[in-house]
């Protein structure tokens, strides 16, 4: 039976949470085995779990805060409007992206791709 819609958002929801605060540890169990990842659009999809943990590895100590804009699910596939607040010294970066995924019957993602680009980063 496929995950439900209610399921999903939480998946998505627990992703934009320790994406900000978690470690990449924590979002690497919200794949799926055979997961892939494309972030940004148009880098190399990384599709072994070692590839994803080092992915976001990078973001493991950062002073950060995520913020889940809207959702929306159909069928076992998402997308969704987040921002990513990251202070750094006396400057702050808002990273406005896009994400779409694939999840399997458990809600676990089995797939995602992001889409953004330098200019959608704000620096204040």
């Amino acid at each position: 039976m496929a995950a439900s819609r209610e399921a999903i958002l939480g998946t998505v929801q627990s992703y934009v949470d320790l994406v900000a605060k978690g470690t990449s540890t924590d979002v690497v169990a919200l794949y799926a085995d055979g997961a892939t990842v494309e972030d940004p659009i148009g880098t190399p999809v990384r599709s072994t779990r070692e590839e994803i943990a080092e992915f976001y590895g990078a973001l493991d100590g950062l002073d950060q805060e995520g913020r889940l804009i809207t959702a929306r699910v159909a069928g076992n596939e998402a997308a969704f409007h987040f921002e990513l607040v990251t202070a750094a010294g006396a400057e702050t970066y808002t990273l406005s992206v896009i994400d779409v995924m694939t999840f399997d019957d458990d809600a676990r993602i089995t797939s995602m791709r992001a889409y953004w680009s330098g200019e959608d980063m704000v620096v204040s």
